[in-house]
C-alpha cells in the first residue's frame, strides 16, 4: 500500500544514510539515481565499479531526461546483477518504471527500486555485514525491511497490516521483533536451500562434465594410440624413403658415369674422324710438297737459264759496244739514207727481241714469286698440320690414360684400347707409306733433271741460232756502213744502244736480288722441312714405342737391352736421313 511504501521509502532513506553516500537527504534527491549508484558501488564494488559509476551523470538537477537515463542504467545493471551474480529472476511486478520516477517522482516506483537495492544488499557476498547493520536498526525499521525482503524473495505480494489489524505500531514492537527474527531465519534457510540446490545442480553438471571429459580422455587415448602407430609407420616409410633416395642418388651417379663414357666414345669417334681427315690432308700436303719440289727444280733450271742469258746479254752488250765503236769509226763511209733506214729497222727488230727476252724474264720472275708464295702457304699448312698432329697425339695419350684407368671396370675400355691400337698402327702405316713415297720421289728426281738438261740444251741451241743471226746482221751492217757516205752521221743508233744497256743493267740487278731472295727462302725451307720431318718421325717413334710397351705389359718393359736401344736409334737416324731432301 501507499502507506507501506511511504514508510519503507522513509526508512530506506534513513538506511541509505548509513552507507555514508552523498545526496541522500530527502526522497526527492533519490530520483536522480546518484545516491542509489553510490550505494550499489558500496554493496559490490567489483560489479558496480568506478567505470560504471562514472557513467552516472551527477549534474542532472531538474532535467528529468538525465534522471531517467541514470535510473535506466542503474536498473539494467541491477537486473544483470540479479541474473548473472545472484542467479535470481526478478518478477515483472517488482520492476519499477524509471520514467515515472525521473519525470514525476513517483514514490511507489521509487520504493520498488529501493526494494531491489535492498535485495542486492542482503544477497551479495558481504550480506552478513549488511544484515548486522539492519539488525542494529529499530524494530520498526527491521520489520519493514524484513517484509520488503520477504516480498521480493517470495516473488508475491505480502499483505501488509492495517492500523486496525496491528493496532498501535509501537505497542507491537515486542511482538514484531521475534516475528522478524523468524522471517530472517526463514529467509536464510531459503537462501541456504537455494544455494544447496545450486550446488547440487553444479555437482550434477560437473559430474556430467567429468563423464564427458572421461569419454574425451578415452577417445584421446585411442587417438594417441592410432597416431603412435601412424608415427611408427611414417618412420618406417621415412627410412624406406631414405633408402630409396640413396639408391636414386647412386643410380644418378651411375647414369652420369654412363653419360661420360658415351661422351668419351663420341669424342673418340670424332678424334678418329679428325685423324682420318688429317691423314688425307697430310697426303694432300705431301703431294703439294712434291709439286713444289718440282717447281723448285724448275726454278733452279730457270735460274741457270737466266745465268746463261745474262752472260749472253753481257757478251752481246760488249759485242754491240765494239760494233758501235767500229760503226762510229766507219760512219764516214756510210752509204745513202736507204741503208740507214734498213739498219734502223734491224735495230727495231733487235729491240723487239730484247723486249721479248724482257717479257720472258718477267714471266720467270712471276713464276718464281708464285712458287715462293705456294711454298710459304705450304709451310704454314705444314705447321698447322703439325700442331693438329701434336694436339691429336696429346688427346690420344689422354685417351690411353683414361682407358688404362677404366680397363678393370668396363669391357668397353678394352674395345677402345683395341681401336686405339689400330689407329696407331694406321698412323705408323701412313708414316711408312710417306717414307716409301719419299723414296719414290727421290728415285724420280734424276729423270726430271735429265729432262731439264735437255730443255737447257734446246735453249742453248736457240741462243746459238740467235747469235748466228745477230752476227749476220752485224756483217750486213758493216757492209752497209762501208758503202755509206762517211760524212753522214747517225746519232739515233748510239742512243738506242744506251737505252738497251740501261735496261740490261736494271734487269741484272733484279735478277741478282731475286737470286738472293730465292737462296734465302730455299735455305729456310730446307731447315724447316728437316725439323718437321724429324719431329714427325720422333713423334711416330714415341707413339710406336708406347703402344709396343703397352702391348708387352709393364713387366716386360725393362727387358730391352742397351744394344737394342742403340739399334733403334740408328734405324731412326737412317730413316730420318732418307726423309731429308737432297
Amino acid at each position: 500500500s501507499c502507506l507501506y511504501l511511504s514508510n519503507f521509502l522513509s526508512l530506506s532513506v534513513f538506511q541509505l544514510q548509513t552507507f555514508q553516500v552523498p545526496s541522500c537527504v530527502s526522497k526527492h534527491e533519490l530520483t536522480s539515481g546518484v545516491a542509489i549508484a553510490h550505494v550499489l558501488n558500496k554493496i559490490d564494488s567489483s560489479w558496480f565499479n568506478e567505470t560504471w559509476l562514472s557513467r552516472i551523470k551527477e549534474d542532472g538537477g531538474t532535467n528529468w531526461r538525465l534522471k531517467v537515463s541514470n535510473l535506466k542504467k542503474i536498473l539494467q545493471s541491477m537486473m544483470e546483477y540479479y541474473h548473472d551474480v545472484l542467479g535470481q529472476q526478478v518478477s515483472d511486478e517488482h520492476v519499477p518504471d524509471v520514467c515515472l520516477i525521473g519525470e514525476m517522482g513517483d514514490v511507489t516506483e521509487l520504493g520498488r527500486l529501493l526494494q531491489l537495492v535492498l535485495g542486492c544488499a542482503v544477497s551479495c557476498d558481504q550480506k552478513q555485514e549488511h544484515i548486522q547493520q539492519i539488525m542494529t536498526l529499530e524494530e520498526q525499521v527491521q520489520h519493514v525491511v524484513m517484509t520488503a525482503i520477504q516480498e521480493l524473495l517470495t516473488k508475491g505480494p505480502v499483505e501488509t497490516g492495517t492500523p486496525e489489524t496491528y493496532g498501535d505500531f509501537d505497542s507491537q514492537v515486542s511482538v514484531w521483533s521475534p516475528e522478524a527474527g523468524d522471517c530472517w531465519l526463514e529467509y536464510q534457510m531459503e537462501q541456504l536451500q537455494e544455494e544447496n540446490y545450486r550446488l547440487d545442480s553444479s555437482r550434477d553438471d560437473l559430474r556430467v562434465r567429468a563423464d564427458v571429459l572421461e569419454r574425451e580422455v578415452t577417445d584421446l587415448q585411442l587417438r594417441n594410440e592410432e597416431l603412435t602407430s601412424l608415427a611408427q609407420e611414417a618412420q618406417s616409410l621415412k627410412d624406406e624413403m631414405d633408402i630409396l633416395r640413396h639408391s636414386s642418388d647412386r643410380v644418378s651417379r651411375l647414369e652420369a658415369m654412363v653419360e661420360t663414357y658415351k661422351r668419351k666414345l663420341e669424342d673418340l669417334g670424332d678424334l678418329r674422324r679428325q685423324v682420318r681427315l688429317l691423314e688425307e690432308r697430310n697426303h694432300v700436303y705431301m703431294q703439294r710438297t712434291c709439286e713444289l719440289e718440282e717447281e723448285l727444280r724448275r726454278a733452279n733450271a730457270i735460274r741457270s737459264q737466266l745465268d746463261t742469258y745474262k752472260r749472253q746479254v753481257k757478251e752481246r752488250c760488249l759485242h754491240c759496244s765494239r760494233q758501235h765503236t767500229s760503226l762510229h769509226r766507219q760512219c764516214q763511209k756510210l752509204p745513202p739514207q736507204d741503208t740507214v733506214v734498213r739498219l734502223q729497222q734491224e735495230n727495231k727488230t733487235l729491240c723487239v727481241q730484247e723486249e721479248s727476252y724482257r717479257h720472258r724474264l718477267e714471266e720467270l720472275q712471276t713464276q718464281l714469286e708464285d712458287s715462293q708464295r705456294s711454298q710459304n702457304t705450304l709451310e704454314t699448312q705444314n705447321r698447322l698440320s703439325q700442331q693438329q698432329i701434336s694436339e691429336l697425339s696429346a688427346q690420344v695419350e689422354e685417351l690411353q690414360r683414361a682407358l688404362q684407368e677404366q680397363d678393370s671396370k668396363t669391357e668397353d675400355s678394352s674395345l677402345l684400347k683395341k681401336k686405339l691400337e689400330e689407329h696407331l698402327e694406321k698412323l705408323h702405316e701412313a708414316h711408312s707409306d710417306l717414307q716409301r713415297k719419299r723414296e719414290v720421289i727421290d728415285d724420280l728426281e734424276p729423270h726430271k733433271i735429265d729432262e731439264l738438261q735437255e730443255i737447257l740444251k734446246k735453249k742453248d741451241e736457240d741462243m746459238r741460232r740467235m747469235e748466228d743471226r745477230y752476227k749476220r746482221y752485224v756483217e750486213k751492217a758493216r757492209t752497209v756502213i762501208k758503202t755509206l757516205d762517211p760524212k753522214q752521221k747517225s746519232s739515233a743508233v748510239p742512243a738506242e744502244v744506251q737505252v738497251l744497256k740501261n735496261q740490261l743493267t736494271e734487269k741484272d740487278r733484279k735478277i741478282q736480288h731475286l737470286e738472293h731472295d730465292f737462296e734465302r727462302t730455299r735455305s729456310r725451307h730446307d731447315q724447316e722441312e728437316k725439323l718437321i720431318i724429324s719431329a714427325w718421325y720422333n713423334m711416330g717413334m714415341a707413339l710406336h714405342q708406347k703402344v709396343a710397351g703397352e702391348r708387352s705389359g709393364p713387366s716386360s718393359a725393362p727387358a730391352q737391352s742397351f744394344l737394342a736401344q742403340q739399334r733403334q736409334w740408328t734405324q731412326a737416324r737412317r730413316g730420318l736421313s732418307r726423309l731429308q731432301p737432297r
